[in-house]
């Protein structure tokens, strides 16, 4: 797999001739050069420099490979994805609110300082030090949420077996894991065929297409007002962040853009919101939960807690099979729930957590050992010493990996049975949604994720101190719509329209590159004073 050269500057003299004089290579040229190399190639190359190879391109993963010191390391960026997502507008950009790119910052760019090759990591040796990858350029489910085995291909609720890409071998010096979370579905029938998620860019599109396709089918003279109802019934199942940002977004789309060219449909239109939990946004306190639900029932968004998902499927619920054409069956769905049976739907949101990552479980299994004579396997005492190979740890209830508090990744006995005997590897470290630190419960969200990867990144500049990483909570938003939202800090909470001046004004400051920071104003204007465009591509 090769990887595009990126641009260079010429070195020009002040007469305008090109120096001729060969000279030895600096640092910083070493760093700014061009990097073209193929998947056999990239083990060759060699400077002064160790190798960091980062597994992902999330929010742990780019956060760290763009603080980590160039002049020190050689960063290899190892993703399905080229790019970054910054997910908290991703609920805007499925409604149009702004324009997917906003949300999104490629890997290949000059504030990165990495190489990049877009593979799947297939596994990792830790005893040879060396990471086997499968390319995923042509990958057809990338940019969407990953909820199963990538080899097995969703279409028509059939399982397609995919043929797995061509592999080739890296080596490394330190290791990064952050390679994420797969989305939960809990293993309900229909989830993974037919609900849509919103985790990444093309999700997003999707959701956006989906809109508008149920809106169309309604507005056609064909459509009775019975399927009117089916088809722009949008049910959300999941009562956390993305789910109720998801939903009020929904509802200011509507309200604010399509009440206006589909007057005769949006009557029929409805947002619910479903959760297994007896209260929904259960990150903030009571009184701002309270307020939520309030500011939805004044919307007329309706939220229903403690309900159950049993099945969703492609067609209309049972017992109106026979009151419509067998042709409408195809564009809506039908959502099983334990408490109020079949309901009809035109669309279904799943976001409902998260779920372990099969590269945690299989990538690092029992095949990829470590012996208890490797010097790189340290803090285990006498008394515990054993002669055994040794695997990664994993939390038993989530399957994430545990780390220390240096996020070092942590290993066990692959016998040991209970007896807890762990060491440290010192140069395999993990953090993100796929790990946790030992002893703690820190939340697995965005924040977090990127706190780790800012901290380990300073570390590895400066050399691992004695203390270890510590998380500063800055506090929990959710947008609530009609410019409406609440904002929970340590020193206080926010609700009403100062909240939503503060959530805003946060996810613009968070936005990674300046060409995004004046984007995303621009877009907030331009669609207030013009509306969200309405065409489905």
């Amino acid at each position: 797999m090769s990887v595009v050269a990126a641009k260079r500057p010429l070195a020009v003299s002040m007469c305008g001739g090109l120096l001729g004089n060969a000279r030895a290579t600096s640092q910083r040229e070493i760093v700014r050069s061009a990097r073209n190399f193929s998947g056999g190639e990239v083990n060759s190359q060699k400077d002064d420099r160790e190798k960091v190879v980062v597994l992902g391109s999330g929010w742990a993963g780019y956060t760290f490979a763009r603080r980590l010191n160039p002049k020190k390391y050689n960063a290899v960026i190892v993703s399905p994805r080229s790019y970054f997502v910054f997910t908290p507008l991703l609920a805007s950009t499925s409604v149009g609110t702004l324009e997917f790119r906003t949300a999104l910052e490629p890997i290949r760019n000059k504030r990165t300082h990495a190489d990049f090759i877009q593979g799947w990591a297939d596994s990792v040796d830790f005893f040879n030090k060396r990471i086997s990858i499968e390319e995923a350029v042509d990958d057809p489910r990338l940019g969407l949420a990953p909820t199963g085995r990538r080899h097995v291909e969703l279409s028509t609720g059939e399982h397609v077996t995919r043929r797995k890409g061509k592999t080739f071998n890296l080596d490394y010096d330190k290791l990064i894991i952050t390679v994420g979370c797969y989305s939960q579905t809990f293993s309900i029938p229909g989830v993974r065929e037919h609900a849509l998620f919103l985790k990444d860019v093309g999700d997003a599109r999707r959701i956006r297409k989906r809109i508008l396709a149920c809106f169309e089918n309604a507005a056609l003279p064909t459509t009775s007002d019975a399927m009117k109802k089916h088809f722009l019934n949008f049910a959300v199942v999941g009562g956390g962040p993305t789910g109720i940002e998801f939903a009020a977004e929904l509802h200011d789309f509507i309200t604010e853009d399509l009440a206006k060219v589909y007057k005769n449909e949006v009557g029929f239109a409805k947002i619910t919101v479903y959760d297994v939990a007896p209260t929904v946004l259960p990150m903030f306190d009571e009184e701002l939960g309270k307020y939520a639900m309030k500011q939805f029932a004044r919307e007329g968004i309706e939220i229903k807690t403690s309900h159950h998902i049993k099945s969703l499927r492609k067609g209309l619920p049972d017992s109106e099979n026979s009151q419509f054409d067998p042709k409408d069956e195809q564009y809506c769905m039908t959502l099983d729930v334990q408490e109020e049976g079949q309901i009809g739907a035109g669309m279904v949101v799943w976001s409902t957590g998260l779920m372990e990552n099969p590269f945690v479980k299989n990538g690092l299994g029992s095949s990829q050992l470590i012996k208890t004579t490797d010097a790189r396997l340290q803090n285990i005492s006498e008394d515990q010493a054993v002669d055994s190979d040794w695997i990664a740890r994993r939390d038993k209830k989530t399957g994430s990996l545990i780390t220390d508090s240096h996020l070092r990744l942590v290993m066990e006995p692959k016998e040991q049975g209970d007896k807890g005997i762990t060491a440290t590897l010192t140069d395999v470290f993990a953090l993100g949604d796929c790990a946790i630190i030992k002893d703690t419960a820190y939340p697995a969200t965005a924040q977090v994720a990127s706190q780790k990867a800012d901290w380990l990144a300073k570390e590895l500049n400066k050399g691992i101190n004695g203390q270890g990483f510590r998380f500063n909570n800055l506090g929990v938003m959710a947008y609530l719509g009609n410019w409406n939202a609440i904002v929970q800090l340590e020193t206080g909470k926010v609700s009403g329209r100062t909240a939503w001046f503060l959530w805003r004004g946060a996810y613009l400051t968070k936005s990674v590159s300046w060409r995004n920071k004046i984007l995303i104003p621009m877009y907030w204007f331009i669609n207030w004073a013009f509306g969200r465009d309405v065409s489905r591509f």
